[in-house]
């Protein structure tokens, strides 16, 4: 089950294994994360963004095409468009990308710093770190009964007291079952649970 204390816990240790910030990709599915978070400064987020560097990353590719780990200078990742180039001048001289999990469900990670390469047991540990957020962000198979009544209420555009009322329950009990649904779909919004809940086809 996802526990928001241990998950921040891991993105901690992740954000002080990455002097230079870092990116995660959580579960890409159909070219969508299920949860985006990222570190880099923002000027090169702009930049990376003002150029699309996103269709032509060489750490995407690889991330795709392979599991386990590789540093950006590894000869086997090719960077026909001099994006690493671009990005030492914005600090990030350094870094490694992770990938794992099915191609169906794929988690990539990156991180960079400015002064040296990553160690041997630094990627190791941020492989190992990767795996774990991988695992405890799974995608659920299945909500409860009483969460996908709830969702599909509001999701038709009840109010809270109108769904509450159709379900024959409190207010307070409506919002305990959303409350739950949006834990379960690790979702910031009753809006995005239900999106996810619609993605994952449990809706």
């Amino acid at each position: 089950m996802f526990e928001k204390s241990v998950f921040d816990r891991e993105l901690q240790t992740l954000d002080a294994l990455a002097p230079m910030g870092y990116f995660l990709g959580l579960h890409i599915r159909f070219t969508a994360p299920l949860m985006t978070l990222q570190t880099y400064d923002q000027a090169w987020m702009d930049h990376y963004t003002e150029n699309g560097y996103v269709l032509r990353d060489p750490m995407t590719a690889w991330g795709f095409s392979a599991t386990g780990s590789t540093r950006w200078s590894s000869e086997n990742v090719p960077d026909p468009f001099g994006i690493f180039q671009q990005a030492a001048k914005f600090g990030l001289r350094y870094g490694a990308t992770i990938s794992c999990g099915p191609i169906s469900s794929r988690t990539i990670a990156s991180v960079g710093r400015a002064d040296r390469e990553f160690f041997d047991a630094e990627i190791e540990q941020i492989e190992a770190l990767v795996h774990r957020l991988h695992d405890m962000t799974e995608p659920p198979q299945e909500l409860t009964k009483a969460q996908i009544e709830a969702l599909k209420c509001i999701a038709d555009g009840d109010r809270h007291a109108a769904a509450a009322a159709k379900l024959g329950i409190s207010e307070s009990a409506l919002k305990a079952r959303l409350s739950s649904a949006r834990l379960r779909l690790m979702s910031r919004t009753t809006a995005e649970a239900i999106q996810r809940a619609k993605d994952y086809r449990l809706l």
